[in-house]
């Protein structure tokens, strides 16, 4: 059985947010210089949205990924005692919010700062706990918050609004430009089709393709939590897998707990087509782009695949 992830904050988390708050009381905060080359300090507590900041912001903007090691879980991240000097230090933040990475909201807490921009996705999308926290995979989620760091950028550093028009201007039609082909192509030929996900990761993603994602929400929630799901849950997960109900199976490769594994054996056995996604940026070092078009055409490959059985 998965072990919960945690809702609290930990021994270890509470000790390096004490730590934090005297490294903010030693100078870390707004009083101290930008980094050495002058640029904005940004720090993203995840790679995904990092990446993102760090092509929006160009040379004006210095951004530091708290989580960029594939295998890291951002739920139940452990943050290092330098990771909590760079949060304390951070002249501007990007943390996901929606109950996803609590201990990174908790760092910030613990060395306020109010010259420091913060901006947490899930108030900019109008989300709460309780939500899909992974909006990363909404397209639309995506813009909105793209929209977002490029207004905080302006507002931080003056005098560079046609700066970072010109940045965003060039991310949203060259940067992202295979991410949206790939999106409207998909969409276009495979409308309609029923799929099935190990998880939550995918739901936002699946109506964006036009996919209708027929798995146990409760199943999806449970994987992704690190809950059990139930046994009706597993019982119509297996049933959708075992006749052939979906057209694909779409599961996180980086959690592959033992109902996953059973229905990734079912779909191969059922001859269903699978395609992986992950929780954050691989390989590490990839850009958001061509981390998300890699996957999107996982997919395309296998709902092709599926068409022609």
């Amino acid at each position: 059985m998965p072990v919960q992830r945690p809702r609290f904050l930990t021994p270890l988390l509470a000790l390096l947010a004490a730590a934090a708050l005297g490294v903010a009381g030693c100078g870390g905060g707004s009083g101290s210089p930008g980094a050495a080359n002058g640029s904005l300090r940004v720090v993203a507590a995840e790679d995904f949205w990092g990446s993102i900041a760090e092509q929006l912001g160009g040379d004006k903007v210095e951004v530091t990924d708290i989580i960029s090691n594939p295998a890291a879980d951002p739920h139940d991240y452990e943050p290092t005692s330098a990771d909590a000097k760079t949060m304390a230090e951070a002249e501007m933040s990007i943390v996901n919010g929606i109950g996803y990475d609590e201990w990174a909201s908790k760092l910030l807490a613990a060395s306020p700062d109010e010259g420091r921009t913060e901006l947490t996705v899930g108030d900019v999308l109008g989300l709460s706990d309780g939500d899909n926290p992974h909006q990363w995979y909404s397209p639309e989620a995506v813009h909105e918050v793209i929209d977002r760091i490029a207004a905080d950028y302006k507002q931080a550093l003056p005098g560079n609004d046609s700066y970072f028009d010109r940045r965003k201007a060039a991310f949203e039609s060259e940067g992202r430009a295979e991410y949206k082909r790939l999106i409207e192509g998909i969409e276009a030929r495979y409308s309609g089709t029923p799929v099935g996900a190990s998880e939550s990761i995918f739901e936002p993603l699946a109506p964006a393709l036009g996919l209708r994602l027929i798995t146990p929400k409760g199943f999806m929630d449970a994987i992704a939590e690190g809950t059990e799901p139930t046994p009706q849950e597993k019982a119509t997960a297996d049933e959708q897998l075992q006749g052939r109900q979906i057209g694909i199976w779409v599961y996180n490769s980086q959690n592959t707990t033992p109902d996953v594994k059973r229905l990734n054996e079912e779909a191969e056995a059922a001859g269903i087509p699978i395609a992986t996604v992950t929780e954050t940026l691989t390989p590490e070092g990839a850009t958001f782009e061509e981390w998300m078009a890699r996957q999107l055409r996982g997919i395309e490959r296998a709902l092709r695949k599926a068409g022609a059985r």
